[in-house]
This record gives C-alpha cells, sequence and structure tokens, in this order.
C-alpha cells in the first residue's frame, strides 16, 4: 500500500466515521455459556493464535439493550434466538442469524441440602422445606423464561411464584442457590456439569418436553471493525471440534 494512499484511506475513515480493525475481537456471551465458553476460546486460540479474545458474560436481554445503544462488542452469543433475530431485523447486525447450541434445564441444590432433588424431581418443590427458589429473570434471560414454563408445564407454578427468587442471569441464579440465599434453583445443564459446580451439588434435569426448546443463536454485529476475524470464530464455533466442546458441557448441537 502505497504512503498517498494509506493517507486517503485514513482520511476516508475520519470523514466516514468508520473504526479501524484491531486484533481484539470482543464477545458478549449469554452466562449460560461461561463454562463452555473457556474451552472454545483455548481452541480457538491454539488455531488462531493471533487474534486475541473477550468474552463478557451477562444476560441476553441486558446484551440486546447494550448493542442497540452501539455497545462495542464484535459477536453476540445469545441464549435464545429471539434476541439476536431482532438485531437482525432492526439491521444491526452483519449476515444471518446462526443457531449453535441446544441448551437444557435442570433443578439444582448444593451437596448439603437435604431435599433430594436427584431422586424426587420436580415434586420435592412441595416440600416444605422449599422457602425460595432461583431462577434466572424471565424477562431478561431465556433460561428463567424455560424455567417458568416448566413449572407451568408441571402444574407447579402457582405454587411456586411467590418463592421465586429472581437472578439477573443464569450465573447470579447459581450463585444464589450455592451460597444458600434460595433452597433450589433452575439452572443450566452446562452449569450443573461444569467442573466447579458438578462436586457442591445434585440435580435433576427437567425433561426436554417441559418446556420450549432453548435454541441458542450467535450474530456478528453490524458495527464491529472485525468483520473477518468474526466471521473466523463463527466458522469454528459452528465446526466439529467446538460441537465437541459443546456437546461436553452439555449442550446439543441444532439440528442442520
Amino acid at each position: 500500500m502505497t504512503r498517498r494512499f494509506s493517507l486517503l484511506l485514513v482520511c476516508a475513515c475520519l470523514l466516514g466515521g468508520c473504526k479501524p480493525a484491531s486484533s481484539t475481537l470482543t464477545i458478549a456471551v449469554a452466562s449460560s455459556m461461561q463454562f463452555a465458553m473457556a474451552d472454545l476460546l483455548k481452541e480457538f486460540h491454539i488455531a488462531h493464535p493471533e487474534l486475541t479474545m473477550k468474552a463478557t458474560y451477562g444476560s441476553s436481554g441486558n446484551f440486546f439493550a447494550q448493542i442497540q445503544n452501539e455497545a462495542p462488542f464484535d459477536v453476540f452469543l445469545a441464549a435464545d434466538m429471539d434476541y439476536p433475530a431482532k438485531l437482525v431485523k432492526a439491521g444491526l447486525a452483519l449476515d444471518d442469524l446462526s443457531p449453535y447450541a441446544v441448551g437444557g434445564l435442570v433443578l439444582w441444590v448444593p451437596k448439603v441440602s437435604p431435599l433430594a432433588v436427584d431422586k424426587l424431581g420436580s415434586s420435592v418443590l412441595n416440600d416444605p422445606a422449599v422457602r425460595k427458589i432461583a431462577i434466572a429473570n424471565p424477562k431478561l434471560a431465556p433460561y428463567g423464561a424455560a424455567a417458568v414454563a416448566a413449572l407451568q408445564s408441571l402444574k407447579l407454578y402457582e405454587q411456586a411464584e411467590p418463592k421465586l427468587v429472581l437472578g439477573e442471569n443464569i450465573a447470579q441464579t447459581a450463585q444464589f442457590v450455592e451460597s444458600g440465599a434460595a433452597d433450589i434453583g433452575f439452572l443450566a445443564l452446562s452449569h450443573a456439569l461444569a467442573s466447579p459446580m458438578k462436586d457442591k451439588g445434585r440435580f435433576w434435569e427437567v425433561p426436554s418436553d417441559a418446556f420450549p426448546p432453548i435454541q441458542q443463536g450467535m450474530v456478528i454485529i453490524k458495527h464491529t471493525p472485525n468483520a473477518d476475524a468474526a466471521r473466523t470464530f463463527r466458522e469454528f464455533l459452528l465446526g466439529p471440534a467446538a460441537g465437541r466442546i459443546l456437546q461436553r458441557h452439555g449442550f446439543k448441537l441444532p439440528v442442520k
């Protein structure tokens, strides 16, 4: 590239408001993906050591609002398909929406809990010892919406509703139960299987027909200056190596 052309390109960017490309890819990630994401980023870095990855975890609903306000994310990995689909519809995403995983839902208690959730399943919620039930905020977190749907499907919502304690996201919900702030909670299967959690508690996997499928999708954010790198990551996430990691963390793969 000649010096004159470089100067012209800089001027064009300044006048047009374009953002310079960066070697760091910033990803907004639903909390249900926290533990799987750590392994995914390690695997991706092996193949692409030239790229630095920065993951921020939270609720899909909060990220959706932030991206609408031009938060500096390159990629959005949601816990559902609705929030990223809305970004596509609003013209705030590049390319199409890509489904990458299907999540599972569990009822979880700490190992010291007397509640035999692993044996009794959802009927354990009838135990008088259950005073507080943690779920993620259903208005912000798809796993919270799935928990409400499961309670309704299991004919338990009316009695459970006064006991619900809402976490901002699924990670905070797990903290509520682990700390004893709640007696039991609906968590992502990926959290229950993660090494920091699996030895600390017991769980019952909620039947998949008790709630709508938790289809999880990703989009590349339109204002990203790193579109090529973002597409490289998307290709990896939808590939076989990432698929094996996701399955190891309790996710199912979407039907192609």
